[in-house]
């Protein structure tokens, strides 16, 4: 596939417990990247149990039945290798990058911590992990400016009941009124083999990792009854604008712009990406000429506009700006809007297009050039749309956007009856 954007063999199977395993060989290093997506998030959380599949993001490195607590990590690290996980609405991934000899090593700790954590989850581990939880919400959320604007934007773009209506750290409520029993049935429930897939990339054939898979993995059994998440692909509209303004201890006014859009992975959503990339991406883009170096209402480096890839419900495009000295909130949110407008109003120009496709180009290949972040990739695409090759159509989906579709996707999804402002203002000083 050498027009593709993924110029890499892709060989896939399943085992007989369902597990998905993808495999792109790449022999450039003697190294190899090890992801595994779990199909679950914070939209497939059940009512009472937000928050849960981010804490389990921190208790699958709380030892399992064969490897002690932190063990994890120092296997890893101790073999030359680094490792991490992420939780977001959609999944959850755990991945880890080693030296390709130790690719054996890390999938058996994968395979132990699916298979083995509930004989190890103690009531100690998961009142310790709560603890580390809460202090995450408010070093990220609650103690620094503007911190808690993605919590305040979710219930604000996806009525209540919503799968996106809340945010993946959840509810501390949630978290505490939950037993250890109610923690033990949501990993049984989800950390299955066939709700997973399990990706490999760099130095390593597929019938060498297809073996490891079935040897580590193989007698892990399969979950018949995995709860369907909940489905929010209709958002009805209001045809009404939503506000919220916040005064707390923010340094400047801050003006953040929200739309509904299209799901991840249409083509809809690849019209947006380029979108938001003239309009919000660095000192080339409309927001930074016109508000940061222009009318000078924003401050430059705090400008910018991005997709949020959510791929089961018309995902989200936020676009901000924070104030210079002297400039009203007011002002600001107008001139934001006014820029945003102007996208069905005002072309985009052969050389906003040329100039946002290069960089969106840059940032394929920079993601594409790790095998950590190719194995990523591979495990979103299998794990979203069953078909990981579906990765290479990405940057020619980009590539192939025209300025009308650009237009006639503002004057769709963008319209000022339809927009979420939310506005944080300094508190007043004596």
């Amino acid at each position: 596939m050498p027009d593709s954007g993924y110029p890499w063999p892709i060989e896939t199977t399943r085992l007989d417990n369902g597990l998905r395993v993808v495999v792109s060989e790449d022999r450039t290093a003697p190294a190899v990247a090890v992801n595994l997506w779990y199909d679950v998030g914070s939209r497939h959380e059940p009512d009472g149990q937000t928050g849960f599949a981010h804490l389990f993001e921190h208790l699958m490195f709380e030892g399992s039945a064969n490897v002690a607590k932190t063990e994890h990590m120092k296997l890893i690290q101790g073999s030359g290798g680094s490792l991490n996980a992420t939780t977001n609405p959609d999944r959850t991934n755990y991945f880890e990058t080693t030296p390709a000899e130790h690719l054996e090593l890390a999938l058996w700790l994968e395979a132990d911590r699916m298979g083995g954590l509930v004989p190890a989850l103690t009531q100690e581990t998961l009142d310790n992990q709560r603890e580390v939880v809460k202090n995450e919400r408010r070093q990220r959320y609650e103690n620094v400016p503007y911190g808690d604007a993605w919590l305040r934007l979710l219930p604000l773009l996806y009525p209540p009941r919503h799968p996106y209506h809340h945010a993946t750290i959840g509810s501390m409520a949630d978290l505490n009124a939950a037993d250890l029993g109610t923690f033990q049935d949501f990993h049984r429930t989800y950390y299955a083999p066939n709700n997973a897939v399990l990706t490999v990339v760099g130095d390593a054939s597929p019938a060498e990792v297809f073996a490891l898979a079935d040897k580590y993995f193989g007698a892990i059994p399969a979950r018949e009854d995995i709860p369907t998440a909940p489905d929010g692909r209709n958002v009805p509209a209001t045809g009404q604008p939503v506000t919220e303004r916040v005064t707390g201890d923010v340094p400047a006014p801050r003006v953040y712009v929200a739309h509904r859009t299209y799901p991840f992975g249409s083509t809809g959503y690849d019209v947006l990406t380029v979108l938001a990339t003239v309009l919000g991406s660095g000192r080339g883009s409309r927001l930074y000429q016109r508000l940061a170096d222009g009318e000078r209402l924003a401050q430059p480096d705090l400008v910018g506009a991005y997709g949020v890839d959510l791929a089961h419900a018309p995902a989200p495009l936020i676009v901000t700006a924070t104030a210079r000295p002297g400039v009203s909130a007011e002002r600001l949110a107008a001139g934001l809007s006014e820029v945003v407008d102007e996208l069905v109003t005002v072309p985009v120009t052969a050389t906003e297009l040329d100039r946002a496709k290069a960089l969106l180009s840059t940032a394929w290949w920079r993601q594409m050039s790790t095998v950590d972040g190719r194995a990523d990739t591979l495990g979103r695409y299998a794990t979203q749309f069953g078909d990981p090759a579906r990765a290479g159509g990405r940057l020619p989906a980009w590539l192939a956007v025209t300025s009308e579709q650009i237009a006639e996707a503002a004057a769709e999804v963008l319209g000022a009856c339809d927009r979420v402002t939310l506005t944080y203002l300094p508190e007043e000083t004596p």
